[in-house]
Parts: structure tokens; C-alpha cells; sequence
């Protein structure tokens, strides 16, 4: 043995765009809203309801506007994997 620890697969079935989704439902405000904050088109908020994963700076936006930590997300299933 290499002396490595061996280390768990994280679950990588997180569907951030569906969380997010759920969270602006949560909010009470509309997909027209969420652009404007965006500033963007409905057409790209649905695009972000459909991602699998989000770049930070986007995503850091989009906690803000929300007023949700969607890091903590993935924190919570870096904390799961331990």
C-alpha cells in the first residue's frame, strides 16, 4: 500500500438549477423578476433552472439576490462524504 487514504466518491448527482428554482419559488417572486436582478432574459433563467453544476461567480450572484447560501450545498456534501 502507498500509505493514501482512500477517499469516498462525493455524489455528484446535485441538480444546483432545480435548487435554485425551488429556492426563487420559495421567495414568492416571479422568473421576470429573477432576470431583471440577473439581468438577463427569462430564456437564460430557464438555461439556469437546467444546469447540473454553475460557475462561482453566477452562483455567488444568484445567493445574493436570493438571499440563500447555495455553497453551503456543497459544503454540506463535502461534510456528508467525511
Amino acid at each position: 500500500m502507498n500509505g493514501r487514504k482512500k477517499t469516498k466518491q462525493l455524489d455528484t448527482n446535485l441538480k444546483i438549477g432545480k435548487i435554485i428554482r425551488s429556492k426563487l419559488k420559495e421567495s414568492k417572486h416571479t422568473v421576470v423578476w429573477f432576470a431583471g436582478q440577473l439581468e438577463c432574459s427569462r430564456t437564460n433563467v430557464y438555461k439556469i433552472f437546467a444546469k447540473h453544476s454553475i460557475n462561482t461567480d453566477e452562483l455567488l450572484k444568484i445567493s445574493d439576490i436570493l438571499d440563500f447560501d447555495f455553497f453551503k450545498i456543497y459544503s454540506d456534501k463535502l461534510n456528508d462524504k467525511n
